[in-house]
């Protein structure tokens, strides 16, 4: 059964950077595209990036583009998502996912918290 861990979180002040990875393991799987995905407290899930397993094409919420960097690799089955210039409203549980073509979620890690205070 594949399962995705997340690492990387924590807490930050506003401008900071932070850098998360996700690493999917427990067999084979077929995915379009590795995700990052985040949810704060009383708010819906919101997408963030995602990066394509097959030619690399990338993806970005227009909230952090700009700003986040997300990249892969499949030899690995790791994505990361590296960020930067943070602020307060990037507080969010980030979670990883294997998302199909319209970058839906279909399987997803536990998350890993991240805080950016004022």
């Amino acid at each position: 059964q594949v399962r995705l861990v997340e690492s990387g979180g924590g807490l930050v002040q506003a401008g900071g950077s932070l850098g998360l990875s996700c690493a999917a393991s427990g067999g084979t799987f077929r995915t379009y595209a590795m995700g990052w995905f985040r949810q704060a407290p009383g708010k819906d899930r919101e997408f963030v990036a995602a990066i394509s397993r097959s030619g690399g094409n990338t993806y970005y919420a227009d909230s952090v583009k700009g700003r986040f960097t997300i990249s892969g690799d499949n030899a690995k089955n790791t994505v990361y998502l590296q960020m930067n210039s943070l602020k307060p409203e990037d507080t969010a549980l980030y979670y990883c996912a294997l998302c199909n073509e319209r970058l839906w979620p279909q399987l997803r890690g536990q998350g890993t918290q991240v805080t950016v205070s004022p």
